[in-house]
């Protein structure tokens, strides 16, 4: 199935992509902001004095603020637009990072990444929305992709400047000159970011209260495309994220043998695999819908193998190539996640986009946070048996797989129904 134009679709072009990458760099600062612990897990352990489950909590309160305000988020930017959500954003997670650079104890560390957390959970489905006002529809997956591959830039910047900077000027100055960027994008949006297109403003909506609240989140809910793409979400994106937010680095030096350094160069293959991959996948997907489903479930049983090879290799240490395979295949988790998306997205009507990618958006961090917590438990419960920890990404991996399943030929011929009208209504517009 191939996307179609849509009557009265946003023109797209230059003026387009400046607004667009005004709004799309402060997601990037936010990813920064976000994966900035990823480097830093064995310095915050050792600054605040904490074991595996205190240190996993770090990421835990982040993603739990994250994924439990993806709908109010949502509402937030049908009702308010874009300019302002990402404004209050920018301003949160900038004094989040600002705090954590601070923060003498690790109570006020916890409360820090709360914050940052709050202020990075209305950046992206903002973006979302940013996209979908000023491009045509057809353009939707691929500038999806884009938005998480700039995204996945962030995640580089930490990966390879903040863990220098980190290791370079200390802790406090790292993390306090990095709050720098939230307040350069924070100037950009007040001054350039517009909600839409000239003669393309949505339809104002009545204040209707919780009522409002209600059928918003209901009408998203009861689309099979809008569940179909949750656990799309949850199922493909959270190996990446656990790996590159917090326990990937401890699992290449502890329980691997690497060194620091090296273990730093595959948590950068992942960012750039990651980066490259989007490309591939926004291509295919804007191209052959089809494709959606076999892509993600394909990344999903590749991830898996991947996994339980390098877990169950009888050798003390996986060699370095199972493990450069590995990185390279977790790069595919977050364009996999996209996808998710691609599903929502043609399953709810402009004003509902919010809310149908704020619940999208919640599946992957519901379980990421999950596996975040098991595997911080799991360690301390087997003193550091880091096979049995990670083996808690397949009991997920199953879980979403089955949801998958479960729901893909409801939300197919719902689709297919909603297309066959949207040609009809297409005929039938006057010229």
């Amino acid at each position: 199935m191939s996307a179609v134009s849509i009557p009265g679709d946003p023109p797209g072009g230059r003026r387009a992509l400046a607004v667009w990458g005004t709004g799309v760099s402060v997601y990037f600062v936010a990813v920064i902001f976000r994966t900035s612990l990823g480097v830093a897990g064995l310095d915050a352990a050792d600054r605040f004095h904490v074991n595996a489950s205190a240190l996993s909590t770090f990421s835990i309160l982040q993603l739990l603020v994250y994924a439990g305000m993806q709908i109010p988020v949502g509402l937030l930017v049908d009702r308010l637009g874009t300019k302002k959500v990402l404004t209050l954003g920018a301003v949160l997670f900038t004094a989040g990072q600002l705090g954590f650079a601070f923060s003498p104890s690790y109570g006020m560390a916890l409360a820090s990444r709360a914050l940052l957390g709050c202020g990075d959970a209305l950046t992206f489905i903002s973006v979302l929305r940013l996209g979908s006002r000023w491009f045509p529809a057809r353009r939707g997956p691929l500038v999806a992709q884009f938005a998480g591959l700039i995204g996945m830039a962030g995640n580089l910047v930490s990966t390879l400047v903040l863990a220098r900077l980190l290791h370079g000027v200390g802790w406090t100055a790292a993390f306090a000159g990095s709050a720098a960027a939230g307040a350069v994008v924070l100037v950009l949006v007040l001054l350039f970011l517009k909600d839409h297109p000239e003669g393309h403003e949505p339809e104002p909506l009545p204040h209707q209260g919780a009522a409002y609240v209600r059928r918003q989140i209901a009408a998203s809910w009861r689309e099979p495309g809008t569940r179909l793409g949750l656990w799309v979400h949850f199922t493909t994106q959270f190996p990446a994220m656990v790996f590159l937010l917090l326990w990937g680095l401890p699992f290449l030096v502890e329980a691997q043998g690497l060194s620091r350094a090296v273990a730093g160069e595959l948590l950068t293959l992942v960012v750039l695999s990651n980066m490259v991959v989007g490309l591939v996948y926004g291509q295919i997907v804007a191209r052959h819908h089809g494709a959606r489903l076999p892509l993600a479930l394909g990344t999903v049983g590749t991830t898996a193998a991947l996994w339980a090879a390098t877990l169950a290799y009888p050798g003390p240490h996986a060699p370095m190539w199972l493990l450069i395979v590995l990185c390279t295949v977790l790069g595919a988790c977050g364009p996999a996640s996209m996808i998710g998306f691609d599903f929502a997205r043609p399953a709810n009507p402009p004003e509902r986009q919010g809310t149908a990618s704020g619940i999208t958006n919640m599946g992957g961090f519901i379980a990421s946070m999950t596996t975040l917590f098991a595997i911080g438990v799991l360690l301390d419960a087997t003193g550091d048996d880091w096979s049995l920890a990670f083996s808690a990404v397949f009991v997920l991996q199953a879980l979403g797989v089955s949801q998958i399943l479960r729901l893909r030929k409801r939300a197919q011929r719902r689709e297919r129904e909603r297309l066959v009208a949207s040609r009809v209504e297409t005929v039938h517009v006057p010229a």
